[in-house]
């Protein structure tokens, strides 16, 4: 398993979308995320130029049926 990045919430909402996911709604400074097929939504917080933290950004790729390795790939890395 490789090692989860520090990420932006708008890195992180980016990788998502490259899974299917899109954005429906944006209250504040946290925006929502839904899928079709999936019965739950991710909230991802984008709170200016702070980084998501590494615990909340394992629970969303747990609730997006997704493994670290195959979240690290969606993410635009070089």
């Amino acid at each position: 398993m490789g090692k989860l990045p520090v990420i932006s919430g708008k890195e992180a909402i980016k990788a998502f979308q490259k899974n299917g996911w899109r954005v429906a709604s944006v209250e504040g400074s946290h925006v929502t995320l839904k899928k079709d097929g999936m019965a739950c939504n991710l909230t991802v917080p984008v709170h200016g130029n702070k980084d998501v933290k590494r615990g909340l950004l394992r629970k969303l790729i747990a609730k997006a049926v997704l493994t670290t390795d195959e979240f690290i790939e969606l993410l635009d890395r070089e």
